[in-house]
């Protein structure tokens, strides 16, 4: 394996910050060179500072793309660290309903948004799907719109296939949720089709500006700040804070906390489970 020395790191890192927004440092040597050697190699470069230097020369930006698919990690499963789901499911859908049926005045259908940052390769968002599946029957009454969103593009290109290998669809899916909402295609699974039609995928960088998305219900943003500097955290939740509704639900990963970050959240409770709200 090539060795990145300490000059390339500061290179490396900068540049996988600035297209990113992943902030990396020294100790994380080993997942740069691990994650990265391949692409050197089939680069045919001699160094990380070469890998450096055709990304930047890349007009296309196939290698930068590359780069980010290596460098993100993706790793998700099916229903991942149940309480937010159980919160989703017994408290945050019942209640939106109960909102927006109160404001609709009989006018159907109630439309419903929800966004999944960072979505990966869409086992979160698929199992959101299914949850609305079971607790909505007469889907004609509601217009809902899943929105899966990455900045990696292999990612996005795998979630919206629908397909998962059996190892993926083993890791969280019981064998009764499986064969309801999956079907065999040749060696895969892949998700039912009125569930897909649920979801449009779309690639954006949390960096940046998503003002001109619209509003949302629902935001799960799980396990991806915990890759930003505080700076970056603190601006990321803000942009969410615009576009949340006034009475929506915000969810964040498990070890995760906004206190300090964002005033204009405070947490709620549920059982086992904290979701946020806007003051």
């Amino acid at each position: 394996m090539l060795k990145i020395n300490p000059d390339e790191i500061k290179i490396i890192t900068k540049y996988i910050y600035d297209v990113s927004g992943i902030a990396l440092d020294e100790k994380k040597t080993y997942l740069m060179e691990t994650r990265l050697d391949s692409l050197v190699e089939e680069l045919g470069c001699s160094s990380y500072g070469e890998l450096y230097s055709k990304a930047k020369a890349d007009d296309t930006k196939k290698i930068e793309r590359n780069i980010i698919d290596r460098i993100t990690t993706n790793e998700t499963f099916f229903f991942r660290d149940s309480s937010p789901f159980e919160v989703f499911q017994y408290k945050i859908i019942p209640d939106l309903i109960d909102k927006r049926s109160a404001k609709s005045s009989g006018i159907m259908p109630i439309n419903i948004r929800i966004w999944c940052a960072a979505c990966s390769t869409g086992q979160e968002i698929y199992s959101l799907g299914i949850i609305l599946k079971e607790l909505l029957p007469d889907m004609k009454k509601y217009r809902i719109k899943l929105l899966g969103t990455d900045l990696s593009d292999q990612a996005i290109a795998r979630a919206s296939s629908g397909k998962y290998n059996k190892f993926e669809v083993e890791r969280g899916l019981d064998p009764i949720r499986l064969r309801k909402y999956f079907y065999q295609d040749e060696n895969c699974w892949k998700i039912n089709d009125d569930i897909r039609a649920m979801v449009l995928f779309k690639k954006i960088n949390l960096l940046k500006s998503f003002s001109n998305m619209g509003k949302f219900d629902v935001i799960f943003c799980r396990n991806v700040a915990i890759y930003f500097n505080l700076d970056d955290r603190k601006a990321l939740f803000g942009r969410i804070a615009q576009i949340l509704e006034p009475d929506g639900y915000l969810i964040i990963g498990s070890t995760e906390s906004l206190s300090g970050i964002c005033p204009q959240f405070e947490p709620q409770r549920h059982l086992r489970s904290i979701f946020y709200q806007q003051k």
